[in-house]
């Protein structure tokens, strides 16, 4: 069985040692969130994940979720909600919320990091209290006062859950093209009808109702996306009072039958003139859901890198125990009859490429949760809207890269353990199946990588890029003097400026052809997510200098970071070849030659 244990140091060198948490929190209002709070945090989510969560993993993959067709209730898998109920009385569910809304106020740096905890322990689980964050971020910015002080205090406290209802069986990416249709009630409610897919936690028993924040179209909208509007859709109705009150026209009709995360319920929606109250203007719902698909972003990026923390953990522990064969150089066990595969070069290379992935998505992610906090929290405007633009460029790459180096961990994983890899009674067959969906839900790569190249680098001329690359810049001018970085600064200088010249080059190219920010977007994608991994390896790098780690683990950063430049950070040669091909090759195929 797969068992998990919280990476606990390198979380802690992370959030310490490089982002220097307790002094960047303090700039912004965070005085409360010091050292010894963080640390405090940080070892009960350790807990909770390990010995709570991580052994209903297993259960939930076996058991999953039951639907009862004849009322459409949905009941989770054992444990599962004894667990909800120890994480709401722990206050998680609101540790990162307002105070006003019954919140802990914590900084988003933090909540990501204890998420990454509770996602390690059981991702299929975590996905049940996940959208209901951002269930409250879209509310908080775009709901009535009268929504704001009925939905979002029992949604902080975990009392209800939140969802999203974008997708329908024929709109998905696009979704200007959705049916379900909102009618005015007298009563200034409206009655939504229609069929939603994919709900992620649409139905369960953990809580005591559950908020649907669902997208649809009123009679008279326009066309396309700009006609879209957002409904808050309780599964009991909800009076403007805050009652509860009788079931709402709206059920679970099936359960999906999926590829992995068994233990999430993953519904299928049906609207039957359900009661939902307008989230914002009319025709302007896109704006509001796009706070909390962000969000939902940035979640499913953690999501991604608990999986690869998970396989890396679960490779390591078995390249130690299993003996096959001997070193390369002679026996390291002469009394035993095979050494541990570990003194295997090619075993090493894929334990080294999981833990440097892993730890360098791992910063990678938290500079996108500071400058998240940042710009809702830090006083000068100038600094909140930089934050914004670099939090905006850093979302798809956060979100793409560390859930597909998921799939990469996963698979080194099962490599490394062999046929046993294959075999259920290991649960490294279970990780692989489960972060396969990540790489999907809240939009696919390629989605991400068109968000990435488009809207983020085209549409703002690069706004976000060079913001990133005045800091790699400023990095490299302040350490031209450090011996610990010489090996390094060179290397991630030199892919600073490519990166740049390939921007310029494909937009350019993009502006009288405009197929080619497609043709280049997945290769420009990674090669965007390898430099920024070599910048924060060189960070972690330099941060060993001042920390208070152990030698032994201030050495492995060293050699990690020689490894990630040496043998991950040249596949940006790869994509840098990709992106200047252009698209022809890619478009001049007719259709009907594919499968001549």
């Amino acid at each position: 069985m797969s068992t998990y244990t919280a990476p606990l140091n390198d979380i802690r060198f992370a959030l310490h040692d490089v982002i220097k948490a307790e002094s960047l929190f303090a700039s912004i209002g965070f005085e409360d969130a010091n050292t010894e709070l963080i640390d405090a945090v940080l070892e009960e989510a350790a807990r909770f994940s390990s010995s709570v969560l991580s052994p209903l993993n297993a259960i939930g993959d076996q058991h999953g979720c039951t639907l009862d067709k004849a009322t459409g209730e949905v009941t989770t898998a054992p444990g599962f909600k004894e667990a909800f109920a120890q994480f709401v009385e722990g206050g998680w569910t609101g540790l990162t919320s307002a105070p006003e809304f019954g919140g802990q106020g914590m900084p988003e740096t933090l909540g990501m990091a204890t998420s990454e905890m509770i996602s390690g322990g059981n991702l299929a689980w975590s996905l049940f209290p996940l959208l209901s964050h951002g269930a409250v971020e879209a509310l908080k910015h775009y709901g009535l006062d009268w929504q704001k002080e009925v939905f979002l205090k029992p949604l902080v406290d975990g009392r209800w859950t939140g969802t999203m209802c974008l997708t329908e069986p024929h709109a998905g990416t696009d979704l200007g093209l959705i049916k379900t249709r909102a009618q005015a009630n007298d009563d200034g409610s409206y009655a939504i009808t229609g069929t939603k897919i994919f709900i992620t936690a649409g139905e369960h028993d953990l809580a005591e109702n559950i908020v649907h924040l669902v997208l649809a179209k009123l009679p008279d909208a326009p066309p396309g996306p700009k006609g879209i509007s957002l409904f808050v859709t309780p599964k009991f109705k909800v009076g403007q009072d805050g009652a509860m009150g009788e079931r709402n026209a709206l059920r679970c009709a099936s359960l999906e039958h999926k590829m992995g995360i068994h233990g999430s319920s993953t519904c299928v929606m049906n609207f039957d003139g359900a009661q939902g109250w307008l989230v914002g203007e009319p025709h302007k719902g896109l704006q509001a859901m796009f706070v909390m698909m962000n969000s939902a972003r940035l979640g499913v990026g953690i999501q991604g890198l608990s999986q690869s923390e998970r396989a890396t953990q679960g490779a390591l522990r078995y390249a130690r125990e299993r003996l096959q064969t001997r070193a390369p150089k002679g026996p390291l066990l002469p009394e035993k009859p095979a050494d541990p595969i570990i003194a295997q070069p090619d075993v090493r290379r894929m334990l080294l490429t999981n833990k440097a992935l892993t730890e360098g998505g791992r910063l990678l992610a938290m500079h996108a949760y500071t400058q998240l906090d940042t710009a809702e929290h830090a006083s000068d405007p100038a600094v909140r809207e930089r934050a914004h633009t670099l939090v905006s460029f850093l979302t798809p790459i956060t979100k793409a890269c560390l859930t597909e180096w998921s799939i990469e961990a996963t698979y080194n994983g099962i490599q490394a353990f062999g046929g046993h890899g294959f075999i259920a009674e290991h649960g490294m067959e279970q990780l692989a199946r489960d972060a396969r969906i990540l790489t999907l839900y809240e939009g696919t790569t390629g989605i991400q990588a068109l968000d990435l190249i488009g809207r983020k680098t085209a549409a703002s001329q690069g706004a976000g890029l060079k913001l990133f690359l005045a800091e790699v810049e400023q990095f490299i001018a302040d350490n031209a003097a450090n011996p610990l970085l010489a090996e390094f600064l060179p290397a991630l200088g030199a892919k600073a400026k490519e990166w740049g010249k390939l921007t310029i080059d494909v937009l350019t190219r993009a502006a009288s052809n405009p197929e080619e920010l497609g043709a280049a977007s997945n290769d420009y994608l990674f090669y965007s997510g390898y430099v920024v991994l070599a910048y924060w390896w060189a960070r972690s790098v330099a941060a060993t200098a001042h920390s208070s780690q152990s030698e032994a683990f201030k050495q492995a950063k060293l050699e990690t970071a020689r490894f990630y430049y040496a043998r991950i950070l040249p596949r940006t040669l790869s994509h840098a070849a990709g992106i200047a091909a252009g698209a022809d090759s890619l478009m001049a195929m007719a259709d009907e030659r594919f499968d001549a």
